[in-house]
């Protein structure tokens, strides 16, 4: 056609203005991953977000910039990001900000086609990153809401380029680094962004609109099709991504800590840990997920021993799950384990178990005996395990330790004056170490602990249990509990001397004080570290640990064949209050119902966690045979619903004067049909003659008649410049609406004496 319909449409300044702008807020949304990504780039995020603004309401600014700044733009980004990780020996780190960066020098400057397309990359490049690291829900609605960006971007590119000429292209001023320095910004950085917007609902058209929904929903459909039907493939071990980074375990929650640790992750009252399990009637009226046992003691800190951490060092291999001993709880109940990365590279287990299955193959350490499991490295993604077999009853059973006290002749409970000489407890005895003997290395400080040990015994102790008990009750009254503590000072072991000060004491300090006195009394005892408690999420039904529900606790041995769970403190150290009881199959379980608005975007969490992070190929299958299942039986209903309508239909027909209500039925469905056909044509003719159209070309005869004028010259290739004016009546004959109309006759006339003198001419 040599004529186009007249619409309204944006000017090659205004396309430009647009594609600016759409660049700009896909530099916000790929900055904004720094929020929930767990790398130091908040100055980079601060910078680039503070750059966009200012650019995006100053288009021109970057004329400003002076050429010697561009020159020396890349090889700046190249020595920065050659230093940063020199400093920091952290590839992946270096390389985000490497690309906050680039995306920052892309944002201050004017554009080609090829610098859109970096930032679309470089973008991509963060949103990735975020969600391989973190696999959060947030990832999720970033990596939607980037790809509608995207998509309007692309579009806007494709609509600019191909509305430039190559004049056009080369003054835009759209290439970074190559304006003559300080001269006057491109023509279209004189935006008015009301008057764009308001242009922008003008030529607003819900056909165009719809179409880029739909695309973006088909897009969406597409890849939720093929996350479900395509093999299953861990994103984050396939890129490699967590081995470019590394992360170190809070202080608390390590093989070595110091009084305070736990207090200072009390502190915190995020997420740490959640715990989904088969059947809550086995949840334990207080559950304490164990993390890390310590055995040494050297003047005021806890660790784990030296032989120990290098038997957990030796049986690192990789796999992706562990075998554990028989319990008595069998293997019903299955205890799926969901800890944020940042915690700890020790996992929390409640007890001992029979089985460990992780999502992948995975390099772990176990300590049997401990009923201790460890990832090699500290984690830098959320670790899913689950637990099988698990026995939470507070008992940890250790047959090798008795075995090795009975050939070290210290079988408990020895005389309360015997036991702790300096230089003798901790010693190997026949190739094991018994650390879980040792107390402070100064004699005053050791009399004094046998002293008050002496004062616990006194009357004759049967059992480690009795003596935890009396232990306990001698701690809880002499001391209470409080986060707000201060140590005594001087040369003394500072938890010997808070024993005799009577001051109120943490977690910590009552389960050190307690193991020390255990040991005085001649009672193997050792400080665990991990959680205690957590809060029930009443909406997907799970257990919420948060880092405030971090504790201490002990295991004292029985003498003969384990460990039993001593919790010193009087029970004020679990968290949160407000408890609730809620029946279980099997008793009764003590549980903190949440139903606050945070424990509601948590339970949404959660189930991005069960439905998507956690799919594995296991249950791609089982969706895809219920999917199956699903359309077998759908199939199955209508054909009975069809047969069931036959049925009556065919009952129907049969019965009395059925000819006569056939003969209604069938009118009143030829009248139905007949309406809905009268308005569907009456609607569709309204909206054609809106279109500037005609029904059947009988609805105006002017517009069919300027409509076969334009053909014909057309045709015959009549001179736009010769007849422009007679074209420009015709087309408003045929397009433009009834106010700007000229007598259609006379445009008819002179439009056949151009035709003719056409005709003459060739």
């Amino acid at each position: 056609m040599l004529m186009e319909k007249s619409r309204p449409q944006l000017s090659a300044d205004e396309l430009q203005q647009l594609r600016w702008l759409l660049g700009g807020l896909l530099i916000l949304i790929a900055v904004s991953t720094v929020a929930y990504m767990d790398v130091d780039a908040w100055l980079l995020a601060i910078v680039a977000t503070a750059a966009v603004v200012a650019v995006v309401l100053r288009p021109g600014l970057p004329a400003r910039v002076p050429p010697l700044a561009h020159r020396l733009a890349f090889p700046f980004i190249a020595v920065f990001a050659a230093w940063d990780y020199y400093t920091s020996a952290e590839l992946l780190p270096a390389m985000i900000h490497l690309d906050f960066l680039l995306l920052v020098y892309r944002a201050v400057s004017y554009r080609k086609k090829r610098d859109d397309l970096q930032i679309i990359v470089l973008g991509l490049f963060l949103v990735i990153v975020a969600g391989v690291l973190t696999e959060s829900l947030t990832f999720a609605l970033h990596i939607l809401v980037f790809t509608a960006g995207t998509l309007a971007f692309l579009f806007v590119i494709t609509l600019t380029e191909s509305g430039m000429t190559a004049g056009v292209a080369a003054g835009s001023g759209m290439e970074p680094g190559k304006s003559s320095g300080r001269a006057a910004p491109p023509a279209w950085t004189a935006v008015h962004w009301r008057h764009l917007f308001r242009r922008l609902r003008e030529i607003a058209d819900w056909r165009l609109i719809a179409l880029g929904g739909a695309l973006f929903v088909g897009v969406v459909a597409v890849s939720a099709f093929l996350f479900l039907v395509i093999p299953r493939f861990q994103v984050n071990s396939g890129f490699f991504l967590d081995r470019l980074m590394t992360k170190r375990s809070r202080a608390g929650f390590s093989d070595s800590i110091r009084l305070g640790d736990v207090v200072d992750i009390q502190q915190d009252n995020s997420i740490a840990l959640r715990v989904d399990v088969s059947d809550p009637s086995h949840i334990p009226s207080m559950p304490y997920w164990r993390m890390v046992v310590l055995d040494e003691y050297r003047d005021g800190e806890f660790r784990t021993s030296r032989r120990l951490k290098d038997e957990l060092a030796r049986s690192t291999r990789t796999t992706a799950y562990l075998r554990g001993l028989p319990t008595a709880s069998g293997w019903p109940v299955a205890w799926t384990f969901y800890l944020e990365a940042g915690v700890s590279r020790y996992l929390p287990i409640e007890g001992p178990y029979q089985r460990v299955q992780f999502r992948e193959a995975q390099q772990v350490q176990e300590n049997a005996r401990l009923r201790v499991v460890s990832l090699r490295n500290d984690p830098v993604t959320m670790t899913a395990y689950r637990v099988e077999g698990l026995a939470g009853e507070g008992y940890v059973p250790d047959r090798f330790f008795a075995e090795a006290l009975r050939r070290a002749q210290r079988i408990p409970p020895a005389p309360v004056g015997n036991a702790g000489r300096p230089g003798d407890s901790g010693q190997p005895r026949n190739g094991y170490p018994l650390t879980t003997l040792e107390l402070p290395g100064r004699p005053a400080d050791v009399a004094a602990l046998q002293r008050m040990a002496g004062q616990i015994a006194a009357g004759g102790v049967q059992s480690a249990a009795e003596f935890s008990e009396r232990a306990r009750l001698w701690l809880t009254g002499r001391h209470a509990y409080s986060l707000q503590v201060e140590l005594p000072g001087g040369d003394r072991d500072r938890v010997v001397a808070w024993m005799e000060s009577g001051r109120s004491g943490y977690c910590e300090l009552f389960a050190t004080a307690f193991t020390l006195l255990a040991r005085a009394a001649g009672y193997p005892t050792r400080v665990v570290t991990g959680f205690k408690g957590g809060d029930w999420n009443a909406y997907e039904d799970y257990f919420m640990v948060r880092n405030s529900d971090a504790h201490a606790w002990c295991e004292i041995f029985d003498g003969r064949a384990g460990w039993i769970r001593v919790d010193p403190t009087d029970g004020s150290a679990s968290g949160n209050s407000g408890a609730q009881a809620a029946a279980g199959q099997s008793g009764t379980v003590v549980r903190r119902s949440d139903r606050t608005w945070s424990a509601r975007l948590d339970a949404v969490r959660i189930l991005w966690y069960r439905r998507i992070v956690s799919f594995d190929q296991r249950t791609q299958f089982a969706v895809i045979a219920g999917l199956k299942d699903t359309t077998a039986n759908l199939g199955a209903a209508m054909r009975e619903l069809m047969g069931s309508t036959l049925r009556s239909l065919r009952s129907w027909g049969n019965g009395p004067r059925a000819g006569w209500r056939i003969l209604s039925w069938f009118s009143g469905a030829t009248a139905t049909v007949w309406g809905a056909v009268l308005l569907w044509r009456r609607g569709s003719s309204l909206w054609w003659r809106r279109a500037g159209g005609s029904r059947r070309g009988k609805m105006d005869p002017v517009r069919r008649e300027a409509g076969r004028w334009l053909r014909k010259f057309g045709e015959c290739g009549a001179s736009p410049v010769e007849d422009s004016a007679v074209l420009s009546e015709l087309q408003r004959l045929r397009y433009g609406s009834r106010s700007t109309w000229a007598a259609p006759t006379a445009v008819f006339r002179r439009a056949r004496r151009a035709m003719r003198k056409h005709a003459r001419i060739r």
